[in-house]
C-alpha cells in the first residue's frame, strides 16, 4: 500500500497527539531508512539518538532473535541473567553502584525523583522537600517528569503538577545557589540539554553545582537520556567533566530500539533510598530489554563505538561550521559529539525540516529554532558529506 493510504488508516486509529511527516517507514539497513513505496532516506536522526548502532546489525539482532525463543518475560518476583548481566555492564560503564531498570526514560525520572525524595525523608522525615531543576529543559511527559520540564507550554494544560520545583537558568550558577534552602534535596539537570536547543552544562558551572551538593549533600541527578551512551564521546557526557552523579538517568541508546530505561544510583544514595515496597515495574529489566542492552555494551567495546565518535565527530562539527559561514540564517553551531544544533534565524526550522525529509534526509529539531544532528553513532564521513549535500539541496 502507499504512504497515504497507511496514514489514512492510522489517523482513524491512532489518537492524535503527534503531528508526523507524511511518510511510513517500513525498514532500515545500516543508516539508511526506506518507506513502504521504497524510497530511501538518510538518517541524521537516529529515533531521537536511539538507533545508536544504525539498522540492521547483526549481532544485536541475533542475540535478541535467540532470547526470543529462550526466555522474554518473568516479573521482577525472579531473577533473570540478562539483567543480572545487563545491570553489571551498567555499573562498570557509569562508575555508580545499583541499577533499577524502566521501560522509558520518562520512567527513570520518575524513580530519580523518588529515590531523592525518600534519600531526603530517611534523613529528617519531612515530606516538604524540594527539587531544584533547570529553564527550558526536558525531562519527559509523565506527571512527575513534567514537573521538573522548565518550560511552561508543556506544563500548562497538566496542572497542578508534583510540588515543591524550582526552576533555575541553566548554566547560572548564582540562579541556582539563589534557590537552595535547607529543603532542598536535589538538583536535576541535562549533562546536554537536548530539547531546549543542544546546550552543553560548562564545566565550572556542573563542577560548581557537585560541589554545593557535596557541601549541603543534596543529590546531583544527572539526566543522560539522549547525551549518554557514547554520543558526547564519553559513554556517559558527565565522564568528560571530571565528576560523577549521585543518580544518573538513561534511556534511548541504551537499548538502542528496544524500549527501555535506567537510573542508577551511587553507593551512598542506593543504601539509604528506596527499598523493597517503595518503587516496581512489572515491564522493566525483563530479558528481553536487558538482552538488548547487554548486547549494546559488548557491541561498544566490540567495534569501538565511543572511540570512533571521537574520529568523526570533529569533521561533522567542521562540515557544519562551514554551513554557518555560508548561509547567513545559520548563525552558530554548538553541541558535544555526534549531538549537534545549529541555531536557526529568520525562516521557521520546521520548513527546513520538511524540505529536508523531501530530498531523503532526515533531521529533526530542538527547541523553536535549531537543527539537531543526532545520528547512528556508526556513520562515516562519507554519510556526512552525503548529509550536507542533500540539506543543501533543501534548502
Amino acid at each position: 500500500m502507499s504512504n497515504n493510504t497507511y496514514i489514512e488508516q492510522a489517523e482513524q486509529v491512532i489518537l492524535h497527539t503527534y503531528n508526523r511527516f507524511q511518510t511510513v517507514l517500513d525498514r532500515g539497513e545500516g543508516v539508511r531508512l526506506y518507506d513502504v513505496e521504497g524510497k530511501e532516506y538518510l538518517d541524521f536522526g537516529a529515533g531521537i539518538a536511539v538507533f545508536a548502532l544504525g539498522y540492521g546489525h547483526p549481532g544485536y539482532n541475533n542475540a535478541l532473535k535467540a532470547q526470543i525463543d529462550k526466555l522474554i518475560h518473568t516479573s521482577n518476583l525472579y531473577y533473570n541473567v540478562p539483567a543480572i548481566e545487563a545491570a553489571g555492564k551498567l555499573c562498570e560503564a557509569s562508575g555508580l553502584s545499583k541499577v533499577f531498570f524502566t521501560n522509558s526514560g520518562t520512567e527513570a525520572i520518575e524513580g530519580a525523583i523518588k529515590a531523592a525524595r525518600k534519600y531526603a525523608y530517611l534523613k529528617d522525615g519531612r515530606t516538604d522537600h524540594e527539587i531544584i531543576a533547570m529553564h527550558h529543559s526536558f525531562h519527559g511527559r509523565s506527571l512527575g517528569a513534567l514537573s521538573v520540564t522548565g518550560n511552561t507550554h508543556y506544563q500548562e494544560p497538566f496542572k497542578p503538577l508534583i510540588g515543591g520545583v524550582k526552576f533555575a537558568r541553566f548554566n547560572d550558577l548564582e540562579s541556582v545557589k539563589a534557590l537552595i534552602t535547607d529543603k532542598t534535596c536535589a538538583i536535576i539537570l541535562e549533562t546536554v540539554q537536548g530539547e531546549g536547543g543542544i546546550y552543553p552544562a560548562e564545566p565550572e558551572f556542573l563542577k560548581a553545582i557537585r560541589s554545593i551538593c557535596d557541601e549541603k549533600d543534596i543529590l546531583l541527578i544527572l539526566d543522560e537520556i539522549q547525551c549518554g551512551m557514547g554520543r558526547t564521546g564519553r559513554m556517559f557526557a558527565y565522564q568528560s567533566y571530571g565528576i560523577e552523579p549521585d543518580i544518573m538517568t538513561c534511556a534511548k541508546a541504551l537499548g538502542c530500539g528496544v524500549p527501555v530505561g535506567a537510573f542508577v544510583l551511587n553507593k551512598k544514595t542506593a543504601d539509604a533510598s528506596l527499598v523493597p515496597g517503595d518503587h516496581g515495574t512489572t515491564y522493566g529489566g525483563n530479558p528481553l530489554a536487558c538482552t538488548a542492552v547487554s548486547k549494546v555494551f559488548d557491541v561498544f567495546r566490540e567495534e569501538k563505538i565511543v572511540e570512533h565518535v571521537n574520529e568523526i565527530a570533529p569533521y561533522l562539527e567542521k562540515k557544519l561550521d562551514e554551513l554557518v559561514e555560508k548561509y547567513d540564517f545559520f548563525t552558530e553551531r554548538r553541541g558535544k559529539g555526534l549531538m549537534q544544533g545549529v541555531v536557526v534565524t529568520g525562516r521557521p526550522v520546521g520548513e527546513i525540516v520538511s524540505r529536508a525529509l523531501e530530498q531523503g534526509l532526515i533531521i529533526i529539531s530542538a527547541g523553536t529554532d535549531v537543527l539537531r544532528f543526532v545520528p547512528p553513532l556508526v556513520i562515516e564521513a562519507e554519510d556526512v558529506d552525503e548529509m550536507v549535500r542533500r540539506l543543501e539541496m533543501s534548502l
